[in-house]
C-alpha cells in the first residue's frame, strides 16, 4: 500500500510530540550550550499541549491545525510562532485529502519549508532547522520514484545528516550568532527537533504503509 487514510492520521502527530516531549531535556540541554536553555521545554509543553487536544481519529490536517494553534499562542521563544506557521502551511496543503500518498506528502513538507523560508532569512548553511529540512524534502522528492516508503526513510537519512552537519557550522541567525566561532562544535536545537519531527513522520506513516 502506497498511501494512509487522512482520517485517523491524527494518531500520527501525536506519535511525533511524544517524541518531542521525550527528548525535552536533550533539546534544551543541547539549546543551552549556545542559546537560552529553553527549546526543550517550550517544545514539550506545546506538543505535550496539542497531544491532549487532538483527536486521533481524526484527520491529520486537522491535528496539525491544532497542533499550530497551541505553538503560535501558548508557548514562548522564537521556535514556537515558526514551528507553528509550518504546521499551519503543512495543514493547509493536505486539506480534505481523502488519502495521504507520495505527492501529498511532499507537496506538505515543501509547503511547510517554504513557509519557514519566507519568514526569515535563514538559508543551508546558516545552522538553522533548515540545514535538516531542505536536505529532507530534497531527498524524498528525489527519492520519490522509489515508493512512498522508501522516499520517507530518504526523508528521515537526510534531516538526521543535516542535523549533523550544523556541529560543524558558525550560528549565523538568532542569539547564538554573537557567539561566532564559539558557536561551532554543537548541534543546533532546531536542526535537532526539525530532525526528530521529520523522522517521527517518516516512522508513523512507515509503518502503516505496512
Amino acid at each position: 500500500m502506497q498511501a494512509v487514510s487522512n482520517k485517523g492520521a491524527g494518531a500520527v502527530i501525536t506519535e511525533i510530540a511524544a517524541v518531542i516531549v521525550e527528548n525535552k531535556a536533550y533539546l534544551s540541554e543541547i539549546d543551552g550550550k549556545i542559546g537560552d536553555g529553553d527549546h526543550g521545554i517550550n517544545m514539550a509543553k506545546g506538543f505535550g499541549r496539542a497531544a491532549e487536544r487532538i483527536d486521533a481519529a481524526g484527520t491529520m490536517a486537522e491535528a496539525m491545525q491544532v497542533l499550530s494553534d497551541v505553538l503560535m499562542t501558548e508557548i514562548g521563544g522564537s521556535m514556537g510562532p515558526l514551528y507553528g506557521m509550518m504546521f499551519s502551511d503543512m495543514a493547509d496543503s493536505l486539506e480534505d485529502a481523502e488519502a495521504i500518498d507520495a505527492a501529498s506528502f511532499g507537496a506538505m513538507i515543501r509547503a511547510g519549508m517554504e513557509g519557514v523560508q519566507e519568514i526569515g532569512s535563514a538559508k543551508v548553511g546558516d545552522k538553522t532547522l533548515l540545514d535538516a529540512f531542505v536536505p529532507a524534502v530534497e531527498a524524498f522528492e528525489a527519492a520519490g520514484a522509489e515508493g512512498f516508503g522508501a522516499a520517507l526513510a530518504a526523508m528521515k537519512a537526510a534531516a538526521e545528516t543535516g542535523r549533523d552537519s550544523t556541529i560543524d557550522m558558525v550560528a549565523k541567525i538568532g542569539r547564538s550568532a554573537r557567539l561566532g566561532e564559539r558557536s561551532r562544535g554543537v548541534l543546533d536545537a532546531g536542526a535537532t527537533s526539525c530532525a526528530m519531527i521529520l523522522g517521527g513522520f517518516a516512522d508513523s506513516i512507515g509503518k502503516r504503509l505496512g
